[in-house]
């Protein structure tokens, strides 16, 4: 069984239907997360490159990429502790 957190975008925490980096960590998806946009593979291909991503998205009003697939009651700091500590 796969670990959760290879589930979860690593700029924003969503947890995403698909693995935005495989089964391996290592090969992207190129993807796009429904929530901040990032597209796995470019927007997250560095440590600095996910910081750079969120503090983008957090000062934009952490704003839906997709606001249709928005949860209700979503609050974007539970969201957020579901990173990995790696990618914090």
């Amino acid at each position: 069984m796969l670990s959760k957190e290879l589930y979860i975008c690593r700029v924003c925490g969503l947890q995403q239907d698909d693995l935005p980096w495989g089964e391996n960590g290592y090969t992207p998806s190129f993807n796009i997360c429904d929530c901040c946009g990032t597209e796995f593979g470019y927007h997250d291909a560095t440590i600095q490159a996910i910081k750079k991503s969120r503090e983008r998205w957090l000062n934009q009003g952490a704003k839906w990429f997709e606001p249709k697939s928005k949860p209700k009651n979503w609050v974007w700091e539970e969201q957020l502790r579901q990173i990995a500590a790696p990618f914090q």
